[in-house]
């Protein structure tokens, strides 16, 4: 479906982004992967999907880098067709302990980069009258949690931000949205059940379920296969009407 477009996906190296990457080249995208740990290792499992892949080490939270990536990505495959903004971090605690520098970091690689991508990407895609924009938000972007307040500012201004995209260009070809995961099971999430069944003395099992019984009613874990899905439909023929979507795979979370 995506053959002979170009996918760019930020924070790819792992987790959600890596299962976004490896969705688009199985449609037959080029891929440009961005991100830290294990370059090469996403490189070739990329790679083995048949596709052109390349990387680009771009620090998110510094606007030279983030428009050289996408001009890298263009001037390597001609175009960036697909737009994934999937980079983010984290840090929790209460606002009167946050560090200073952890919310700029957090607001810089969770929000402002994917300003700064857009930004540089829309007047290629708008030039060609098409282009894909999915912004992977949160379902904290939708409602809140304690002890998040960096990450839940991000989020809700990334929604904020896909709405505002997608109106400015409602009548081109160009679609923006964003997906509002719930709790998945990524390598970070994966750290939280373990500290959480070690600090208690339960089994990783039993740390799961008491993390998801917590906020998500399904008890399930969403997987990075299953958003990747959803992306892949957003770029479909079938989403060209889909704008300004804030679309929440959280297992009942924002339902309650």
């Amino acid at each position: 479906m995506l053959k002979g477009k170009t996918a760019l996906v930020t924070g790819s190296t792992s987790g959600i982004g890596l299962g976004m990457a490896l969705a688009m080249a199985r449609q037959g995208a080029n891929v440009m992967l961005n991100g830290f740990g294990d370059v090469e290792g996403a490189k070739a499992e990329v790679a083995k999907l048949g596709g052109r892949v390349s990387y680009h080490g771009a620090d998110m939270s510094k606007p030279a880098e983030i428009e050289a990536m996408v001009r890298a990505a263009e001037a390597e495959f001609g175009a960036v067709d697909i737009l994934i903004n999937n980079a983010g971090i984290q840090h929790v605690a209460a606002i009167e302990d946050f560090p200073v520098e952890r919310w700029d970091a957090i607001i810089a690689i969770n929000l402002s980069s994917a300003f700064h991508a857009m930004r540089v990407a829309l007047p290629g895609m708008k030039q060609r009258n098409w282009g894909r924009i999915v912004n992977v938000a949160s379902v904290h972007g939708l409602v809140a949690s304690a002890h998040k307040s960096a990450y839940v500012a991000a989020k809700h201004g990334v929604v904020g931000l896909t709405k505002v995209a997608a109106l400015e260009n409602a009548t081109t070809g160009v679609t923006i949205n964003a997906v509002c995961p719930g709790w998945v099971l990524t390598p970070l999430v994966q750290k939280q059940v373990d500290a959480r069944a070690a600090q208690a003395g339960i089994s990783e099992e039993e740390a799961k379920r008491q993390l998801l019984a917590e906020k998500q009613p399904s008890l399930q874990f969403t997987t990075p296969e299953q958003l990747a899905e959803l992306v892949v439909f957003l770029c479909s023929p079938a989403a060209d009407n889909i704008r300004g979507v804030a679309w929440n795979v959280d297992g009942g979370w924002v339902a309650q």
